[in-house]
């Protein structure tokens, strides 16, 4: 039997039991063809096959099979509906924590916390005999060295306490900058300072997104750590 005379076949059995074809009926009514009307078609379907040619167990097997895979599919497309729902809620939880905090970023621009401090890291790829941290006016003027020593490589932490209140009056960031001798004399390495979070957002698909004061927007991905505290 051609597949014409199988669709006219089918469309004949459809009408019979009050069900139109699925394209039909999905623009008269705006759905799809229930499971309870796949089984209804099915029950009818034996019932009126031709007792001399018979539909194979192959094809009626195949025809379930098709009907539980899109079955299948709506519902895996309903958990994730449902997964999607919570990393949403995930990520407004993640947002609200950080908002308060300051985040580490890489940079030399540090603004005073609450406390009237700044804090950072400074990363040596090799051991340091000595390590100096610089802080300085956005205008370059030298306000403060902090002798660190020597230092072992990796990350270590640094900050600034006791700054001076004309300098915290200002309002200004405090340029950063760190030195290490690693065999060479002092020269200039990787530091980063933490920065206040002053707001952030969830509707990036990329993600949290945080502004940073100085910085202004950076993937929470991005963040290695996170410092209690805010800024002025």
């Amino acid at each position: 039997m051609s597949s014409v005379e199988n669709n006219q076949s089918l469309n004949a059995i459809l009408d019979k039991i009050g069900i139109k074809p699925p394209v039909e009926d999905k623009r008269a009514n705006g759905r799809e063809l229930g499971q309870e009307d796949f089984l209804k078609l099915m029950t009818t379907q034996l019932q009126n096959q031709d007792p001399f040619a018979p539909m194979e167990n192959a094809e009626f097997i195949a025809q379930m099979a098709q009907f539980s895979t899109v079955t299948g599919i709506a519902e895996v497309g309903e958990s994730l509906k449902g997964i999607s729902s919570q990393i949403s809620e995930f990520r407004i939880a993640t947002a609200t924590t950080m908002l308060g905090n300051s985040v580490l970023v890489p940079g030399n621009q540090a603004y005073p916390d609450t406390d009237g401090s700044v804090h950072g890291v400074v990363d040596l790829p090799v051991a340091s005999g000595m390590t100096n941290i610089a802080f300085s006016s956005p205008e370059g003027e030298l306000l403060h060295i902090e002798e660190m020593g020597a230092m072992p490589s990796g990350l270590s932490g640094f900050s600034w306490e006791d700054i001076p209140q004309d300098v915290l009056a200002s309002h200004d960031y405090i340029k950063v900058e760190a030195f290490a001798d690693q065999g060479k004399g002092l020269q200039g390495v990787s530091a980063s300072v933490f920065g206040e979070v002053l707001a952030a957002s969830t509707g990036n698909a990329e993600g949290v997104v945080l502004d940073v004061k100085g910085y202004g927007d950076i993937n929470a991905n991005e963040v290695v750590q996170f410092r209690r505290g805010s800024g002025t």
